[in-house]
């Protein structure tokens, strides 16, 4: 897998580094075959070439060793330190062995590209020459979209620094796979971490820290997790959440609704980014996104101990389901790096179930429902304790159910409400399934929604406010967690909440809280609202663009009709430095790309 990852890597990275030189090369003009043209390619080919893939990636040879971790365009912010000659000067002199092959390298290059002749075109006729030209460059443009997004498989992202760990089982060998011209090219337009200076050290470190050290009296209980990641549920397609939408009792969650009364549901959770990408870092290692989703930042590949990642070194199976293609919506790259060990994708299903319009829709993927069938036959060959993490296709836009479901779900007022039903009713057919299994009775089940849908109802629901609030509950079984609950909570919870229902009393790293056990650390919900960061508590909605006064209304006022911002009173400043604590923390971890429990 890794060569067969640096392979991947190494044409994207050269791809990139040549787009250029390969364009000015294919254009359907004449004048690319004039002598001075080509000596221009030349430099254009020799230049980026020696400099992006012989000298930074040698000399990633040395720096690797000090800074684990490739060179980015992050480092290009140290260039103007006035000891760069002599620190280089040293380096040359302690690794003379490389500079001799990048000199061989470098000379290589050059007498490769001499060695090849120029021949110009031999079509004559003006009205063939252009036409095949111009079809030249159009193919090698389709070619060169397909390879940097590593396929032409619909669904498939551009692949991004994080995609190697798919390759590489660990964030260190990650490494190994990645090339220099990519990791730059990657890292061009990001602008360098923010570092937030609010407090001091000693301040920050009493107001907020994201290390958890909770002891139990009781041992760590190996129950069994099964976590449901809901492709766009909002808050609004539930009747038991929004009863006021729904006068006569009818949304499109009843399978759901019933759960919820039954286990722990969250009336007011939030999530903590917008995007799916941004949901898994939240949702498995207590991480939020705010201005660039965390899992394409190069830091993603920094040190941590995920939820899957905890929960294996205890025992556990961990899985991870997903109806698209295998690795084709980066999910799984995310979830490799946070311990999840066996991938279960569309190309798993198609190997032992019926391919049709039935069971695979055209645009992501496996529909739900035969896909979570697919999933609990499956889980009964899982030994006991587990982890199972799925994530649904079937409310991804653009809405598509099968066929014969048409006819047999609620239409609804917007486009996606059919798709809710249906996956409603799938998940019920997987408890179904699953509910006479011997291990069912000992599982935490969790539900959340990855983000709010894009197709709104409620007018609530387009405020900074209610475009966050999402599906979150628990339900177990055994009923030994029970309860309807209206403080805040957020994506970033589940982590330690999870870990907290198994009575884990180890130390963790989790941004978020312990919702049962851990009543010191303020509810809170966090994300980022267009250009502001919108902090939650219980009594107060906080928006804030990283410097100077907040604004803040009450949590009531979604609508943000009453400004009541006043940092003389305790609660408002208070709860203002704690989001400023948080934010510093925050950045602080990214900048260290350390995201490790810290020793008392």
């Amino acid at each position: 897998m890794l060569l067969r990852g640096s392979f991947i890597f190494g044409n994207i990275g050269i791809l990139y580094l040549n787009v250029v030189f390969i364009v000015m090369s294919l254009l359907p003009f004449r004048f690319r075959e004039r002598k001075g043209y080509q000596n221009a390619l030349f430099w254009m080919y020799i230049v980026p070439n020696i400099l992006c893939i012989v000298i930074l990636n040698l000399s990633d040879a040395v720096y690797f060793h000090y800074a684990a971790k490739r060179f980015t365009i992050d480092e290009l912010h140290f260039i103007n330190n006035s000891n760069n000659a002599i620190i280089i000067w040293k380096s040359l002199i302690s690794n003379w062995w490389l500079l001799m092959i990048g000199i061989v390298l470098s000379l290589g290059l050059w007498l490769g590209y001499k060695k090849i002749s120029y021949h110009s075109t031999q079509i004559k006729s003006h009205w063939l020459y252009y036409p095949v030209s111009l079809f030249v460059l159009v193919a090698f443009v389709v070619l060169w979209v397909g390879g940097v997004r590593g396929g032409f498989a619909h669904g498939l992202r551009p692949y991004t620094l994080t995609n190697a760990a798919f390759y590489a089982k660990t964030p260190a060998k990650s490494y190994l796979i990645l090339n220099n011209p990519m990791c730059i090219f990657k890292t061009m337009e990001r602008k360098p971490v923010e570092q937030l200076n609010y407090f001091t050290e000693d301040e920050l470190a009493a107001m907020y820290s994201p290390t958890h050290h909770n002891r139990f009296d009781t041992p760590f209980q190996k129950k069994n997790v099964v976590l449901f990641i809901l492709e766009s549920f909002s808050k609004e397609h539930s009747a038991y959440y929004c009863p006021h939408l729904y006068p006569d009792g009818q949304g499109f969650t009843p399978f759901l609704d019933s759960l919820m009364q039954e286990g722990v549901c969250f009336h007011n959770a939030f999530a903590n980014g917008r995007k799916s990408i941004d949901a898994l870092p939240a949702v498995f290692a207590s991480i939020p996104s705010y201005k660039t989703p965390f899992v394409l930042m190069p830091v993603s590949l920094g040190k941590m101990e995920a939820l899957p990642a905890i929960l294996s070194k205890n025992g556990y199976e961990t899985h991870f389901f997903c109806g698209a293609e295998k690795n084709s919506m980066g999910f799984e790259s995310f979830a490799v790096l946070s311990g999840i060990k066996n991938m279960v994708s569309r190309n798993d299903f198609e190997k032992k179930c019926e391919v049709n319009k039935q069971t695979i829709e055209p645009y992501w993927g496996v529909f739900d429902m035969p896909f979570l069938q697919f999933m609990a036959t499956e889980m009964k060959q899982f030994q006991t304790p587990f982890f199972t993490s799925v994530f649904n296709l079937t409310s991804h836009h653009p809405f598509v159910v099968p066929d014969h479901y048409e006819d047999k779900l609620p239409k609804g007022f917007t486009k996606i409400h059919r798709c809710v039903a249906y996956t409603d009713l799938a998940i019920r057919h997987f408890f179904d399934a699953v509910k006479n299994e011997p291990w069912f009775n000992n599982t935490i089940f969790v539900f959340v929604a990855d983000h709010v849908s894009s197709e709104v109802y409620s007018d609530e629901t387009y405020t900074a406010k209610g475009s966050n609030a999402i599906f979150y509950f628990i339900y177990t079984p055994d009923q030994s967690v029970r309860g309807q609950f209206y403080e805040v909570t957020q994506q970033a919870d589940i982590m330690p909440t999870i870990l907290g229902l198994l009575q884990y009393s180890e130390p963790y790293f989790a941004f978020g809280r312990d919702f049962f056990n851990e009543p010191d650390r303020l509810p809170f919900a966090t994300n980022f609202a267009g250009q502001t960061y919108q902090g939650i508590s219980d009594a107060l909605l906080i928006y804030f663009d990283g410097s100077g006064a907040p604004d803040i209304y009450r949590f009531e006022d979604c609508y943000l009709q009453n400004h009541i911002t006043n940092l003389n009173d305790a609660t408002q400043r208070k709860q203002f430095d704690y989001f400023r604590a948080f934010l510093q923390t925050y950045y602080n971890c990214l900048y260290r790309k350390d995201f490790l429990p810290k020793s008392n």
